[in-house]
């Protein structure tokens, strides 16, 4: 085959197809040369051609650039840089490597793979990870774009791509089992559980083995690249381009249903961890000094703020670009609604490290015009103890709510000195988030469970984790988990403590549900999925992780609640609004105010575990009424008349957490009447009255 090249341009980044064939540049300041393998295909263990670039006509500052012609979408290509191997400088060069282009929209990982090959001495082409060329005119969109739905309306649903249906129970051939295909095929559960909106655990391709003791990483919390989408939740392993394909297939066809997708995308480290345990893959070998912070008393060693070993230098002019190239292309390319940052606090850190006040990064995505209806979500803390729940930068970014999550975990429970924490986080954390005059309250996202811990189930099942599966001496996943197993460690047939950890199930969705806030749901609580006590799931791709599809028959209750809840909560104007509530009349403003067992007298004492809430619509002056009873033992509650607005003096009985189906939640029509005066609620159990 004859190629022709020529100069290249310096900008796009990456390799751009145009009619006549395709530019490639490239990013590295150390280096002194560098070379464009193309392969035939996937599995070639050597290039067909190989393109040298000269510093002289193929360089333009720091950029090494070559148009090659007649090459265009699906080609197969890579490179390798030459230049210093000084790490005691941050100087990483290594010729004999093989290197994924950090811009390539799709990252191919052939049966011969190898990560061991990408740390040991020598060439590793046979088993290298290859760049492919995607051109992104060739898809269709059919007129689709992001869905801009505002948090006040929005249910996010935080899912595993590949677990959602990787177990043979989904009913699914094994091609499309835990793939994007696979996902389109369960979009209609999704729709009639009430989801607005996926949470995908990461997409950007990931290693498989980048995990300790020959484990499996199944999170994909360790990017190769950040453009590329995760090549092995494709269908199609043939053909290297069907990623791209089948995550737009995924895209539009979630957005066809009225579901936003948005990425959990890991922006503060990468797959090559520590130095001298790590892979060369494509940073590292590129220019280590400029996509890593390094220890500047020591450049051989990468600081690591993530827990990963080695943190992402974000705030770096080179490296901040290409993190906006990547949120923009995801946005304007592949048409997601919005992103997750994992341990957003490291992109607050200067290039030496340090908490910055204006991180430029942080700000940059803030305030960019093509980002500017995209939901932004920070995971507001990091691994090295930086903590910026409720003051993390800007006016526009959501914040993973943990300080909601950890006190309706123990107010539940029935932990003491916990009944205002739970107020205030019930009326959007107001305790917790600043400027609230100008803050939209739904930005706080409110959680009970996440990937990262006990699922709610096991929340309820378990008072220690039990990680002994993972292979670290059950020495991983966090030990504070503000969990409780109700009298046996794990599964029971104990009727009594079954019926109290549904009961607690339901007390935490329906508080979930009716607190201030955008609400999160992890994938399978509401079928009581299970992870048998483990809390750190991370290498478990398995049916210990994967959405078991029997499930939901077998908790038809359950989900039968959570499926009222999540329509009861869109439904209300209250929970609809973007102002904070007031406790007085302020204009557009629902009213709250606070009760205790008696009407108007809240116990705020240490060891109270009884609170009420009243919530009023400001336009049509429906009320709510919240009755929350977290104590052991039955407690009589005052129950008002509503007031003026309402048509009669009755309320509904539309939730009772201590019933057992149908009873616990009604529609309105068939909820019962009930009068003002007394009621006892049952120990550990919420109702909720609607104005009639």
């Amino acid at each position: 085959m004859s190629i022709k090249h020529s100069k290249g341009s310096s900008y796009p980044l990456g390799a751009t197809v145009t009619d006549k064939g395709t530019n490639f540049c490239i990013y590295s300041k150390g280096a002194t040369a560098i070379e464009l393998l193309l392969f035939n295909d996937k599995d070639s263990p050597r290039p067909f051609h190989v393109i040298r670039l000269n510093p002289q006509t193929n360089k333009t500052f720091y950029y090494w650039h070559v148009f090659v012609e007649g090459i265009g979408h699906g080609q197969v290509y890579g490179y390798r840089a030459f230049g210093d191997f000084l790490p005691e400088k941050g100087a990483w060069f290594d010729g004999s490597k093989v290197l994924v282009d950090p811009y390539a929209k799709a990252v191919c990982m052939n049966d011969n793979y190898s990560r061991k090959a990408a740390i040991r001495p020598g060439d590793n082409c046979l088993h290298a990870l290859k760049s492919i060329v995607i051109d992104d005119r060739e898809y269709d969109w059919e007129d689709d774009k992001p869905l801009s739905r505002p948090y006040s309306k929005t249910i996010i649903y935080e899912m595993h791509v590949e677990g959602f249906t990787k177990d043979p129970s989904s009913g699914l051939n094994d091609e499309k089992r835990g793939t994007y295909a696979g996902l389109i095929e369960k979009i209609p559960y999704l729709q009639e559980l009430g989801i607005t909106a996926v949470e995908l655990l990461p997409i950007y391709q990931f290693d498989p083995h980048d995990a300790p003791k020959n484990r499996i990483n199944y999170w994909g919390y360790s990017p190769i690249n950040f453009f590329a989408p995760h090549s092995l939740y494709a269908m199609d392993q043939k053909d290297p381009t069907a990623p791209v394909r089948e995550f737009k297939d995924m895209v539009k066809a979630l957005h066809k249903a009225g579901i936003e997708v948005i990425l959990d995308v890991v922006y503060n480290h990468t797959t090559e961890v520590n130095p001298e345990e790590g892979p060369t893959i494509n940073f590292k070998g590129l220019d280590a000094s400029t996509y890593y912070i390094l220890d500047r008393h020591n450049n051989y060693k990468f600081l690591d703020f993530s827990g990963c070993g080695n943190s992402f230098n974000a705030n770096h002019s080179i490296v901040r670009r290409m993190i906006m190239d990547s949120l923009r292309y995801w946005v304007s390319e592949m048409h997601v609604d919005g992103f997750r940052f994992d341990l957003a606090s490291v992109l607050s850190r200067d290039e030496y490290g340090n908490p910055s006040e204006n991180p430029p990064i942080l700000w940059e995505i803030e305030s960019d015009p093509i980002l500017a209806g995209t939901k932004m979500i920070a995971e507001a803390w990091d691994a090295a103890g930086l903590y910026q729940v409720g003051s993390f930068v800007g006016d526009r970014w959501s914040e993973w709510n943990g300080v909601y999550r950890d006190v309706l975990r123990r107010f539940v429970k029935g932990d003491d000195k916990l009944v205002g924490a739970f107020a205030g986080c019930v009326e959007g954390s107001h305790h917790v988030f600043q400027n609230q005059e100008e803050r939209d309250p739904n930005r706080s996202i409110n959680f009970i469970t996440c990937h990262d811990g006990f699922t709610m189930n096991d929340l309820l099942s378990y008072n220690e984790k039990h990680n002994l599966a993972n292979g670290e001496d059950n020495r991983d996943g966090s030990n504070d988990n503000f969990s409780w197993n109700h009298g046996h460690e794990g599964g029971t047939d104990n009727w009594e403590i079954e019926h109290l950890r549904k009961k607690q199930m339901k007390n935490f969705f329906t508080l979930l549900l009716l607190s201030q806030g955008t609400p999160m749901i992890l994938m399978g609580d509401e079928v009581r999925r299970t992870q048998h006590g483990n809390n750190n799931a991370y290498c478990q791709n398995n049916d210990l992780s994967w959405f078991n599809w029997n499930d939901p028959n077998q908790h038809e209750d359950t989900l039968r609640f959570v499926k009222k809840l999540i329509q009861f909560n869109l439904k209300h104007e209250v929970f609809q609004t973007e102002r904070f509530w007031s406790s007085k009349a302020r204009a557009r403003r629902p009213i709250i105010t606070w009760h205790g067992c008696e009407f108007d007298y809240p116990d705020w004492n240490d060891n109270s575990h009884a609170i009420a809430y009243m919530l009023t619509s400001p336009n049509t002056g429906e009320q709510l009424y919240v009755m929350v009873n977290t104590y052991w033992e039955k407690l009589e509650f005052e129950i008002p008349e509503p007031t003026i607005y309402a048509q009669h003096t009755e309320w509904k009985g539309m939730i009772d957490t201590s019933k057992e189906a149908p009873e616990d939640i009604y529609e309105y029509d068939e909820a019962p009447i009930v009068t003002a005066g007394k009621m006892t609620l049952n120990p550990r159990s919420v109702v909720v009255l609607q104005s009639y």
